[in-house]
């Protein structure tokens, strides 16, 4: 599975999913197995086996990545980055779980991948969000281990459906230009003292 997947590309929209992939699955069924097998082999009460069982559920869903979303929305300028946690459905009994946080597109300047060291795992990859107010958000909140290059995938479709190179070719072209370069104007004022 990729960093990201597209569900919606229009000119003014752009919708991005993220979904659990097969290593968190794989984790999923791994420590849940594990629970079974303890509470089938076991000579323990009733009690405890159920205590096995939920015990190593509890941790599998911990282990489990989430959901995540991402709305670029150009006619009402705004982006709205989703996060649905399982962990967090089965602590509040489904009453809490989702985050979102809604940002301004108009104040997005920037987008790149940042390298994350993971612990045991090696390398991982965001996509970074930079606003003009100097913040930063990661487009999803679990990095993507592996191969870099559908991170910058997602990184590049971003940038072509914002128009962020250009506007970073032209900002890049009025620094340039500088104050020292500008064509001087006379006004009425010098006219009137010759």
């Amino acid at each position: 599975m990729g960093y990201m997947t597209v569900e919606e590309h229009t000119s003014t929209l752009l919708h991005l999913k993220r979904a659990p992939g097969i290593r968190s699955w794989s984790l999923l069924i791994g420590i849940a197995s594990v629970g079974l097998a303890a509470a089938y082999y076991s000579s323990d009460s009733l009690l405890w086996r159920l205590f096995y069982i939920t015990g190593c559920l509890f941790v599998a869903v911990q282990n489990m990545e989430e959901w995540e979303e991402a709305v670029f929305d150009k006619t009402t300028n705004q982006i709205e980055l989703k996060n649905i946690s399982l962990y967090t459905l089965v602590l509040t009994l489904w009453r809490k779980g989702e985050e979102r946080v809604v940002l301004d597109l108009t104040q997005l300047c920037d987008v790149s991948v940042q390298e994350e060291k993971v612990r045991y795992l090696g390398r991982g990859f965001h996509v970074i969000l930079r606003l003009a107010a100097g913040f930063s958000f990661p487009l999803t909140q679990s990095a993507t281990l592996g191969g870099r290059s559908d991170v910058e995938a997602v990184a590049a479709l971003l940038k072509r459906f914002l128009g962020l190179e250009e506007l970073q070719r032209r900002r890049q072209q009025e620094s340039e230009y500088g104050e020292d370069d500008s064509p001087v104007y006379s006004t009425d004022s010098d006219d009137e003292a010759d």
